[in-house]
């Protein structure tokens, strides 16, 4: 197909520079597209402020609220995995309205819950929803997207899930008084039926993957309408000349036996990639994140504040999240990528362990607050948003969508690992015992990356896997044969 769907936003759109109305409307579908990523964090965030209340409800031990947590997060490994052939068979526009569905249903279960089977059955179910959002939604705004405004566009995701937290934390609040956390969960009824309802009657299909289907004249028609009937055959006949590549070269990838796919991951080349790839990606869970994401009421409440105010506060930390990620975004293309992941960690292990200190000597609840504020603002403006740019980037382009999808796959089981785990562990040994645990996992990352990985800003795919292999202490791939040659 034209695109091709992946865990990899496309970098090239199919549509040239348009005019100023054109874009609008571009713009509009895209916002309503990334209805799915404020999904993704909605979720992912109100359950925060709702685990408060509920686990009185249903009498719940450390293991269960985690479970109720982490749970989602198994769904969303499911999600995800099936959300690229279900989007192909259906549509990315049917994909998406599903993705509304399944949300809906899940927040129905979940919001009247009898009892904790039923509740984690309803996490479930809006964990596939979730996942499904985090596969989807980006290879359809990058199939949408004009060249002017393609940057913009793609960052829509990002941004909608960190506003969708925010959202979260704030509805949070406002049923705190009453602890109604049930109205704190209903309230994702609200985007998840706008999501449908866009799907339904707002959405074109992606004119890649109705030429990928033999649909082009229908592509043609819509393109057509926004950047006139010449540009429209033109885009068209690309986008078949594409296809037609992409099948040969996948023909002749199956003819190779294991000389393409997930087994060239494994292959010595590839290596040092895979290792920063998988590295990174679990590092990005196991610094602790999202501990404070889905936790930080609870958290919050230990340190002496009533539940109200720790879900008042928690608020700050979302606003920051969201911040701090708008500002990455507008920096990472001018202070690289390796620069900002140094500075990310080394604020993150200072932070995260003052953070810890402050429980084990009992330090002001504000106090203990701020070193919060400060551990998400260094993810927010490093390590969170910059990992995600650096795993399309460090993977040659003959593995990039397995090494991105292996990556992924890697940051949810991490996620899940993490989630799950936290309140079991705070109990056991300490809860500020717990963050410095994650503050030497932070300390170990910072090291790594000093010793592994390069820079990737600027640089094309063969000097990124030139730097890699230096870092590693080996010739890239190219160097072995010029080596051999001359033996």
């Amino acid at each position: 197909m034209a695109q091709g769907f992946s865990r990899e936003p496309g970098t090239r759109g199919p549509l040239p520079d348009l005019p100023p109305r054109a874009i609008r409307k571009i713009t509009l579908w895209a916002v309503a597209i990334a209805l799915g990523g404020f999904l993704f964090g909605f979720d992912t965030g109100v359950v925060s402020g709702a685990l408060l209340y509920l686990k009185s409800d249903f009498h719940l031990n450390s293991f269960e609220q985690g479970s109720v947590v982490s749970v989602l997060l198994v769904g969303a490994a499911v999600g995800s995995t099936c959300a690229g052939t279900l989007a192909d068979r259906l549509g990315r526009r049917r994909a998406l309205g599903l993705v509304g569905v399944v949300f809906l249903l899940g927040t129905a279960v979940v919001t009247f819950a009898g009892g904790y089977g039923t509740l984690i059955a309803g996490r479930v179910v809006l964990g596939l929803s979730v996942g499904a959002a985090s596969a989807t939604v980006p290879v359809y705004l990058s199939e949408i997207s004009p060249t002017a405004v393609r940057g913009r566009l793609l960052t829509l995701n990002q941004l909608m899930i960190t506003v969708g937290i925010l959202v979260a934390y704030l509805v949070n609040l406002a049923f705190a008084g009453g602890g109604t956390w049930r109205a704190m969960f209903a309230v994702g009824a609200i985007p998840a039926a706008l999501l449908v309802a866009a799907a339904l009657w707002l959405l074109p299909e992606s004119p890649q993957w109705l030429i990928a289907h033999g649909r082009a004249e229908r592509a043609r028609s819509g393109i057509a309408a926004l950047a006139g009937e010449d540009t429209a055959d033109e885009i068209v006949r690309r986008a078949q000349r594409r296809i037609e590549d992409d099948r040969a070269a996948q023909e002749a990838d199956a003819g190779r036996k294991g000389a393409g796919g997930a087994r060239r991951l494994l292959a010595p080349d590839v290596r040092p990639a895979l290792i920063v790839g998988l590295t990174l990606a679990a590092v990005q869970q196991l610094g602790g994140i999202n501990t404070i994401i889905y936790y930080a009421p609870t958290i919050i409440q230990q340190t002496g504040l009533n539940a109200s105010n720790s879900i008042f506060y928690s608020v700050c930390i979302g606003a920051i999240n969201l911040i701090m990620t708008v500002v990455a975004v507008r920096v990472v293309d001018r202070a690289g990528r390796r620069p900002m992941i140094l500075v990310s960690l080394a604020v993150m292990t200072v932070s995260v362990f003052l953070l810890g200190l402050a429980f084990v000597t009992g330090m002001n609840s504000l106090l203990t607050l701020l070193f919060m504020v400060v551990y998400i603002a260094a993810f927010a403006g490093g390590l969170g948003p910059v990992f995600w740019t650096l795993i399309g980037e460090i993977f040659p382009p003959s593995v990039r969508a397995e090494g991105s999808g292996v990556s992924t796959a890697v940051n949810w089981i991490a996620n899940f690992a993490v989630s799950l785990a936290f309140l079991p562990v705070a109990d056991a040994v300490g809860q500020g015992e717990t963050f410095w645990i994650f503050a030497a996992i932070c300390a170990l990352a910072f090291v790594f990356v000093s010793a592994y990985v390069p820079e990737t800003r600027g640089r094309d795919a063969e000097q990124i896997d030139r730097a890699l292999h230096e870092r590693f202490g080996r010739p890239a791939a190219g160097e072995e044969t010029e080596r051999a040659k001359t033996r």
